[in-house]
Protein backbone atom coordinates (compact mmCIF):
# COMPACT_ATOMS: atom_id res chain seq x y z
CA UNK A 1 0.00 0.00 0.00
CA UNK A 2 1.65 3.57 -1.13
CA UNK A 3 1.30 6.22 1.31
CA UNK A 4 -0.17 9.27 -0.02
CA UNK A 5 1.46 12.32 0.55
CA UNK A 6 -0.71 15.49 0.96
CA UNK A 7 0.87 18.64 -0.70
CA UNK A 8 0.84 21.43 1.21
CA UNK A 9 1.12 25.13 -0.62
CA UNK A 10 1.18 28.59 0.66
CA UNK A 11 -1.51 31.50 -0.74
CA UNK A 12 -0.92 34.90 0.22
CA UNK A 13 -4.77 36.56 0.56
CA UNK A 14 -5.45 40.37 0.51
CA UNK A 15 -8.66 41.47 2.62
CA UNK A 16 -10.47 44.78 3.06
CA UNK A 17 -11.77 44.87 6.14
CA UNK A 18 -13.59 47.79 8.29
CA UNK A 19 -11.34 49.11 10.37
CA UNK A 20 -12.91 48.83 13.74
CA UNK A 21 -11.67 46.75 17.22
CA UNK A 22 -11.50 43.39 17.40
CA UNK A 23 -11.40 42.82 13.30
CA UNK A 24 -7.55 41.52 13.40
CA UNK A 25 -8.93 39.46 16.90
CA UNK A 26 -11.92 37.70 14.94
CA UNK A 27 -10.22 36.52 11.74
CA UNK A 28 -6.97 35.17 13.42
CA UNK A 29 -9.27 33.19 15.96
CA UNK A 30 -10.75 31.72 13.16
CA UNK A 31 -7.43 30.70 11.98
CA UNK A 32 -7.05 29.88 15.83
CA UNK A 33 -10.05 27.56 16.02
CA UNK A 34 -9.99 25.71 12.81
CA UNK A 35 -6.55 24.92 12.81
CA UNK A 36 -5.14 27.04 10.22
CA UNK A 37 -2.00 28.23 10.01
CA UNK A 38 -0.71 31.74 9.37
CA UNK A 39 2.82 32.14 7.93
CA UNK A 40 2.55 35.91 8.42
CA UNK A 41 -0.31 38.45 9.04
CA UNK A 42 0.15 42.36 8.34
CA UNK A 43 -2.87 44.74 8.75
CA UNK A 44 -2.80 48.37 8.22
CA UNK A 45 -5.27 51.51 7.22
CA UNK A 46 -5.80 52.15 3.63
CA UNK A 47 -6.28 55.42 1.87
CA UNK A 48 -9.73 55.36 3.40
CA UNK A 49 -9.33 55.07 7.45
CA UNK A 50 -12.44 53.25 7.48
CA UNK A 51 -11.19 50.49 5.90
CA UNK A 52 -7.71 47.81 6.73
CA UNK A 53 -6.09 46.11 4.42
CA UNK A 54 -4.74 42.87 5.80
CA UNK A 55 -2.16 40.33 3.75
CA UNK A 56 -2.69 36.75 4.89
CA UNK A 57 -0.59 34.22 3.92
CA UNK A 58 -1.68 30.77 5.18
CA UNK A 59 -0.38 27.06 4.22
CA UNK A 60 -2.23 24.26 3.40
CA UNK A 61 -3.44 21.67 1.04
CA UNK A 62 -5.70 22.96 -1.38
CA UNK A 63 -8.61 22.18 0.54
CA UNK A 64 -7.38 24.00 3.29
CA UNK A 65 -6.90 26.71 1.85
CA UNK A 66 -10.12 26.79 -0.09
CA UNK A 67 -11.90 26.46 3.50
CA UNK A 68 -9.88 29.43 4.88
CA UNK A 69 -10.85 31.90 1.99
CA UNK A 70 -14.50 30.82 2.56
CA UNK A 71 -14.83 30.90 6.06
CA UNK A 72 -12.74 34.22 5.86
CA UNK A 73 -15.23 35.85 3.63
CA UNK A 74 -18.09 34.56 5.79
CA UNK A 75 -17.05 36.93 8.89
CA UNK A 76 -18.62 40.38 9.36
CA UNK A 77 -15.95 42.82 9.10
CA UNK A 78 -14.96 41.00 5.57
CA UNK A 79 -15.99 43.07 2.83
CA UNK A 80 -13.55 41.48 0.32
CA UNK A 81 -11.11 38.83 0.00
CA UNK A 82 -8.97 37.68 -2.41
CA UNK A 83 -5.92 35.60 -3.50
CA UNK A 84 -2.79 37.82 -4.70
CA UNK A 85 -1.20 35.13 -7.17
CA UNK A 86 3.04 35.47 -7.30
CA UNK A 87 2.62 36.46 -11.56
CA UNK A 88 -0.50 38.83 -10.79
CA UNK A 89 0.98 40.55 -7.84
CA UNK A 90 3.68 42.34 -6.00
CA UNK A 91 5.20 41.32 -2.55
CA UNK A 92 7.43 43.08 -0.41
CA UNK A 93 8.95 42.21 3.20
CA UNK A 94 10.76 44.33 5.61
CA UNK A 95 13.08 43.63 7.82
CA UNK A 96 15.47 44.91 10.10
CA UNK A 97 18.66 43.06 10.89
CA UNK A 98 21.20 44.09 13.90
CA UNK A 99 24.28 42.89 13.69
CA UNK A 100 27.31 42.44 15.74
CA UNK A 101 30.09 44.71 14.26
CA UNK A 102 33.07 45.95 15.70
CA UNK A 103 35.10 48.95 13.69
CA UNK A 104 36.96 45.20 11.07
CA UNK A 105 33.73 43.65 10.32
CA UNK A 106 31.68 46.96 9.62
CA UNK A 107 33.07 47.32 5.96
CA UNK A 108 32.49 43.91 5.10
CA UNK A 109 28.59 44.35 6.28
CA UNK A 110 28.26 47.51 4.80
CA UNK A 111 29.09 45.89 1.60
CA UNK A 112 26.53 42.38 1.79
CA UNK A 113 24.09 44.91 2.51
CA UNK A 114 24.55 47.43 -0.63
CA UNK A 115 24.26 43.74 -2.90
CA UNK A 116 20.48 43.49 -1.87
CA UNK A 117 20.18 47.20 -1.88
CA UNK A 118 19.90 47.55 1.89
CA UNK A 119 19.91 50.46 3.89
CA UNK A 120 21.99 51.34 7.42
CA UNK A 121 20.11 52.90 9.59
CA UNK A 122 22.07 52.71 12.73
CA UNK A 123 25.37 52.62 13.52
CA UNK A 124 26.84 52.25 17.17
CA UNK A 125 30.40 51.10 18.34
CA UNK A 126 29.59 47.25 18.65
CA UNK A 127 26.51 46.92 15.99
CA UNK A 128 24.71 47.84 12.59
CA UNK A 129 20.91 48.02 11.79
CA UNK A 130 20.16 47.21 8.36
CA UNK A 131 17.24 47.85 6.81
CA UNK A 132 16.12 45.65 3.71
CA UNK A 133 12.93 45.52 1.74
CA UNK A 134 12.17 42.97 -0.88
CA UNK A 135 10.18 39.12 -1.40
CA UNK A 136 10.96 36.91 1.18
CA UNK A 137 13.39 35.08 -0.97
CA UNK A 138 15.64 38.04 -1.02
CA UNK A 139 15.48 38.79 2.81
CA UNK A 140 16.31 34.63 3.25
CA UNK A 141 19.38 35.03 0.85
CA UNK A 142 20.39 38.49 2.89
CA UNK A 143 20.23 36.34 6.10
CA UNK A 144 22.21 33.69 4.56
CA UNK A 145 25.08 35.62 4.14
CA UNK A 146 25.12 37.24 7.65
CA UNK A 147 26.11 33.51 8.71
CA UNK A 148 29.31 33.79 9.52
CA UNK A 149 28.01 37.12 12.00
CA UNK A 150 26.60 37.63 15.06
CA UNK A 151 22.78 38.46 14.21
CA UNK A 152 21.69 40.15 17.76
CA UNK A 153 18.28 40.68 16.77
CA UNK A 154 16.08 40.86 14.22
CA UNK A 155 12.51 42.27 13.22
CA UNK A 156 10.62 40.84 9.80
CA UNK A 157 7.13 42.58 9.09
CA UNK A 158 5.74 39.84 7.07
CA UNK A 159 3.98 40.04 3.56
CA UNK A 160 2.75 43.02 2.19
CA UNK A 161 0.85 42.59 -1.58
CA UNK A 162 -1.01 44.49 -3.83
CA UNK A 163 -2.46 43.08 -7.10
CA UNK A 164 -0.77 44.84 -10.52
CA UNK A 165 -2.98 46.72 -12.44
CA UNK A 166 -6.38 48.01 -11.68
CA UNK A 167 -8.34 44.38 -12.55
CA UNK A 168 -8.77 43.74 -8.77
CA UNK A 169 -9.19 47.06 -7.26
CA UNK A 170 -11.88 47.09 -4.79
CA UNK A 171 -13.87 50.07 -4.60
CA UNK A 172 -16.03 49.94 -0.82
CA UNK A 173 -19.01 52.93 -1.11
CA UNK A 174 -20.90 53.68 2.50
Amino acid sequence: MADTEVKTYKKVFQLLVDNTSGTLSRISGLFSRRGYNIESITAGTTADPRFTRITIVASGDDDILEQIEKQVAKLVDVRDIHELKPGDSVYRELALVKVKADVDQRQQIIAIANVFRGNIVDVSNESLIIEITGGQDKIDAFLKLLDGYTILELARTGLAGLGRGIENVVYLDE
